[in-house]
């Protein structure tokens, strides 16, 4: 059994904790945010354009970060700034614990943003893309599922802030990152084995190897905006409804459901978007991608209008099973095309940069459907427009050229 663990290959063991990464850092800004800003409107009673705007201000920072924070993973490593986010974010969590003030809500949840911003996504995906170009869609799905993964725990997350109020529940989970960050930094640290590398790109036919293309030279390229425009439209409903999708369970002019049923509607969600990464990882690894992504796109806005109308517990779990597909089958392999472009040592810069627009538009998106919400007292209309601009993104990326043949383009 354990010479079996030991042939495994390490790229693999990077991807999982890679993927417990994002599960951990996912929890206090997009699993488990809608569920803390449900404890804090009820205690504090602030509108539902404050609550939920914090989300905005807190991916503010975390956006303005993005093309730093990928600069210095490529430059000081993945590693070390895992240690530093999660730190930075376990301060946010005991800060936000003790907030009686909307201004010290908003830069306390900052705090956090910031350190999931610093630590999470962006060092998991790079070490991921290093190690990983030969199975990249599969290898990135692990990452990328984390982040549903986090969903699981969020029946626990529930029940906690039911027993134990929310003021404690966020300092147990601050103390989970103080003690998780280092533990992940260590075995993500490890460099990668480059003679194993070689040897998969001379015996893969479809290897697709990791490009040396400049940041500058990236951003010139049609391939980087179209892939920038199509992740901001496509995520804007993934920021409005991880902000707002346990609010509108809760209304009585939304779903309607109890707090404890609406609890378990998350891990739901989570279960099949997890399967929905995993799945759409194997797929991007298989089949174009340029022929799949446009079906996911479609998926993800057919799922928003069956929530738009969902009345029932059982239409939002249709709902699940459609969004798991779609939006959880085109996360990996819409990555994976990333790195089909950019992969390579300037992946994290390039990375950053690009999510940049995206970043901005999950910013922005919860606050706008917080205030179209405090205005007009219902989601329709705002489902309605996430819908069309996944719709949107659909279209764009069906105009995209195909990874392989760009690169022999741009070395010929």
């Amino acid at each position: 059994m354990k010479n079996k663990i030991k042939k495994i290959y390490y790229g693999w063991w990077i991807s999982v904790a890679g993927g417990l990464n994002t599960a951990i850092s996912s929890i206090p800004t997009f699993t488990g945010g809608s569920i803390i800003f449900k404890a804090i409107e009820e205690e504090f009673n602030w509108s539902r354009a404050v609550v939920s705007g914090v989300a905005s201000f807190g991916r503010f920072g975390g956006a303005l970060l993005g093309p730093l924070e990928g600069y210095l993973t490529d430059r000081f490593g993945a590693w070390k700034m895992i240690i530093i986010g999660f730190f930075i974010a376990s301060l946010g969590l005991f800060w936000l614990s003790t907030i009686n003030t909307i201004i010290f809500y908003y830069f306390s949840y900052l705090l956090v943003s910031l350190g999931v911003s610093i630590g999470g996504f962006v060092p998991s995906m790079s070490a991921v893309n290093v190690w990983m170009p030969h199975k990249r869609a599969t290898a990135m799905s692990w990452v990328i599922g984390g982040s549903s993964f986090g969903g699981f725990f969020m029946p626990l997350m529930v029940l906690s802030m039911e027993e134990l109020g929310w003021r404690l529940t966020l300092i147990v989970l601050g103390f989970l990152f103080v003690f998780s960050g280092p533990l992940l930094a260590y075995v993500i640290k490890k460099r990668p084995d480059v003679e194993f590398l070689e040897k998969i790109k001379t015996s893969k036919k479809n290897y697709i190897s990791n490009s040396d293309m400049s940041p500058k030279m990236a951003i010139k390229s049609q391939p980087f905006w179209i892939l920038a425009f199509s992740h901001l439209f496509a995520n804007i409903s993934v920021g409005a409804l991880s902000a707002h999708i346990f609010l509108y369970l809760t209304d009585e002019n939304g779903v309607g459901l109890d707090i404890i049923t609406a609890g378990t509607i998350l891990p739901i969600m989570s279960v099949l978007q997890f399967m929905g990464h995993i799945s759409g990882g194997i797929v991007g690894d298989l089949v174009n991608k340029k022929i799949v992504l446009p079906i996911f796109f479609l998926l993800q806005a057919i799922a928003i209008i069956i929530l738009a109308h969902a009345g029932s517990y059982y239409m939002v779990i249709f709902f699940s099973v459609i969004w798991g597909v779609g939006f959880g089958m085109r996360t990996p392999t819409f990555h994976a095309m990333r790195g089909d472009f950019f992969g390579g040592k300037h992946y994290g810069t390039i990375l950053g940069i690009n999510a940049f627009p995206m970043g901005i538009g999950m910013m922005i998106a919860p606050v706008i459907v917080g205030y179209l919400y405090d205005t007009y007292d219902t989601y329709y209309y705002s489902f309605l427009v996430m819908a069309g601009l996944c719709i949107l993104s659909c279209i764009l990326i069906s105009i995209i050229k195909n990874p392989k043949n760009y690169e022999k383009n741009q070395t010929n």
